[in-house]
């Protein structure tokens, strides 16, 4: 799930790995961009192919998807149902798969714009990308909505992606970014300005979401306040959090 806005989060990758093939969901929208994007991997001489993602439950999209059989396995970056709701009928197409990932794959916790969120990040030979989910978004900014997402922990998400200098960036929604760096980068910016905004609309009296939503975000797409709602609920939150005191754990005399 997303929110879509019309500065880059990095340059677009113009070709992707040889070994990566994509499959679009065709289920475009404002919270989806255009489409789910469900990876396929593949690398030199493998028999088996592993799916990232498997959409939405398309019967067409998830045909394409199964005729890359046989498959390995079946992976997911989280539980979005534009995500996930493809996993059960994919399976009865693929007869099951054996759930055997192979080597040069690293499943890591990148939690924030849900708790159970994930990437991967491949090595194939001296190629490597990272499948970031709905975390880095190929276009827009990742929708943080509380209580399930939290943005202390995807702001360390974020923090963490920073460390792939140059890797290409595969995800869930719109075009393949060529750094991971500096997409993770952006993001940090947006996400920081964005919660100064809420701190200076709190601090000018604002006392609700709805509120907050009606000064930060007057220049966004209305159809997008909902979700935009929802990443303020996280940033006050965040804001709530921050402003109590750190508890020592010692007895206060």
């Amino acid at each position: 799930m997303v929110a879509h806005v019309t500065t880059p989060a990095g340059a677009e990758l113009h070709r992707l790995p040889p070994w990566v093939t994509l499959v679009r969901a065709p289920n475009p929208g404002p919270m989806t961009l255009e489409g789910t994007n469900t990876w396929v991997l593949r690398p030199p001489g493998a028999r088996e192919a592993v799916v990232i993602d498997p959409g939405p439950s398309d019967e067409g999209h998830l045909a394409a998807v199964a005729a890359h059989a046989p498959v390995a396995a079946v992976l997911v970056t989280h539980g979005h149902p534009d995500h996930v709701e493809g996993v059960e009928r994919l399976l009865e197409l693929l007869g099951g798969v054996p759930g055997t990932v192979p080597p040069g794959l690293q499943r890591f916790e990148t939690p924030g714009h849900t708790a159970d969120s994930v990437c991967f990040h491949v090595r194939v030979g001296d190629d490597e990308a990272i499948f970031t989910g709905d975390t880095i978004l190929g276009r827009g900014t990742t929708v943080v909505a509380w209580p399930d997402r939290d943005l202390g922990a995807y702001l360390e998400s974020l923090d963490r992606l920073a460390e792939y200098q140059g890797v290409p960036v595969l995800p869930g929604h719109g075009p393949a970014l060529a750094d991971c760096a500096a997409a993770a980068q952006y993001y940090l910016r947006h996400r920081l300005a964005r919660l100064e905004q809420v701190r200076e609309a709190v601090t000018a009296g604002a006392r609700d979401a709805d509120a907050v939503v009606e000064r930060v975000y007057a220049d966004v797409d209305r159809a997008l306040w909902p979700a935009a709602h929802w990443s303020v609920q996280a940033q006050l939150e965040y804001l709530r959090r921050e402003s109590q005191p750190t508890r020592t754990g010692l007895d206060e005399p």
